[in-house]
């Protein structure tokens, strides 16, 4: 059994919101020695960590492999859905070195949704019915047979953009068009899965896994649509809550029975140990929990509403997750409520513009009673010239506000959000609308800033 450092060097290996919470969060520990991070990682995370020169293509893992070694890495923590998939965590693991996330095998859960259905099945997970197909005529005649609504999701990994809900199978017919014939996601819309569209509200449950052990984190709810009352395009997240007061005691016995173990148990069935993070995507309909979607990792904009609440060394927690003995890690959270309202850059989900200066971050984590905190974390960000980030994506910003209540902690961050600044800057007023009596009064999405 390899012991944890006293000193544990990490790898931090992503560049968006997800990755500086994590960073924010690693830098607390007292086992941290140094944190390297990716050099082109966003302004918030270089200001933690030290850009590591080493190249982090997949066809030169040597040459990373190599630079670990020289500089005494002990502990890698991927934080991205794309270096899973590309079998980042097979490459990297090496004696004296822990790799936090699961290997390609099983990251397929989330790069091939195909696959997940399958192993769901396998392992009665409960779940929407529905079907894969290569073949666009073939998709196409099953939608027009049911003509009922439905979602239509590229099996492949689309950055959380790759689901369209249809009401109908004339909608059907033009997302399938849009995914497998105008290739709007590319290869990752080769394949589809069509499925029976489930209503009730969505909850996102985290797990940590070391191939045995489930430790369930405190749950959320995130809001995927650009406009307030979810309204719009589907985005890679434009805010989150944690906890959501949908967890009942008895809904999460039900998933933690019904899906984290049977998943679990299944890979394993396979040869398939699963070590790292499983999120599970739940939808909570009249018949019970069924699963939406599997992830694979941290999500985002969730982690931003999860770290500031964790309570815990989480070098020493992640470390234990990759190496088989999370029993044995200390987890607890802030009982206060943590909501992260997401600001963005304007046309997102579509184009944008970027290189524009931001005003206002150190106002904005000022706000704030006794008792209270914002944090705002980097995504879409990069060092500018003269030291002040500037944007550089089209999700900037996440500002997370910790209360004792959510409705306080939603008007707190929405107040912090208020006071960036950058042309274009918008944001939703209403995370957290699906379980508070009332959504905040105000714009439906935030007009543009100077």
């Amino acid at each position: 059994m390899t012991t944890l450092p006293d000193r544990c060097n990490v790898l931090l290996i992503g560049t968006g919101g997800r990755e500086h919470a994590l960073a924010w969060k690693l830098v607390q520990s007292r086992r941290l020695g140094t944190l390297w991070v990716q050099p082109d990682a966003n302004a918030g995370i270089l200001a933690l960590g030290t850009p590591c020169p080493a190249p982090f293509t997949p066809r030169e893992r040597f040459f990373l492999n190599s630079w670990l070694d020289r500089n005494d890495v002990h502990l890698v923590v991927v934080g991205p859905e794309v270096p899973l998939a590309e079998g980042i965590v097979d490459d990297l693991q090496a004696p004296g070195r822990r790799v936090f996330g699961p290997v390609k095998d099983a990251a397929r859960l989330e790069f091939d949704k195909a696959f997940a259905k399958q192993v769901m099945r396998q392992a009665n997970v409960p779940t929407a019915d529905g079907r894969s197909f290569s073949n666009l005529e073939q998709a196409k005649a099953y939608v027009q047979a049911r003509d009922v609504p439905m979602v239509v999701k590229a099996a492949g990994l689309c950055a959380g953009k790759g689901v369209t809900v249809c009401d109908d199978a004339a909608q059907a017919v033009a997302a399938l068009d849009t995914c497998m014939r105008s290739r709007a996601f590319g290869d990752a819309g080769t394949t589809v899965v069509i499925e029976e569209r489930l209503v009730g509200q969505e909850m996102s449950v985290l797990a940590l896994v070391d191939g045995r052990t489930i430790t369930v984190l405190d749950p959320c709810q995130d809001h995927k649509q650009v406009g307030e009352g979810d309204t719009g395009p589907n985005t890679g997240g434009m805010g989150s809550y944690c906890p959501t007061p949908l967890a009942t005691e008895g809904i999460m016995e039900s998933i933690g029975r019904d899906v984290l173990v049977p998943t679990v148990d299944a890979l394993r069935r396979d040869g398939i140990e699963f070590r790292g993070v499983l999120y599970a995507g739940m939808m909570l309909t009249p018949g019970g929990p069924k699963v939406l979607e599997f992830n694979t990792r941290f999500g985002d904009p969730e982690t931003q509403s999860i770290m500031p609440r964790l309570q815990g060394d989480l070098v020493e927690i992640l470390w234990r997750t990759a190496g088989g003995e999370l029993d044995a890690a200390e987890i607890d959270f802030d009982p206060r409520a943590a909501c992260c309202v997401v600001v963005c850059s304007a046309g997102y989900p579509g184009a944008v513009t970027t290189g524009h200066a931001i005003h206002g971050i150190e106002d904005a984590e000022r706000c704030g009673r006794a008792g209270e905190q914002v944090i705002v974390f980097h995504a879409g960000t990069a060092p500018g010239a003269d030291g002040r980030p500037v944007t550089a994506g089209g999700r900037v910003l996440g500002v997370t506000a910790l209360a004792d209540s959510l409705q306080r902690a939603r008007d707190l961050a929405t107040e912090a959000a208020g006071r960036i600044r950058f042309t274009g800057a918008f944001f939703r007023r209403d995370i957290g609308h699906r379980v508070l009596p009332a959504a905040a009064a105000g714009r439906a999405v935030g007009a543009p800033n100077a």
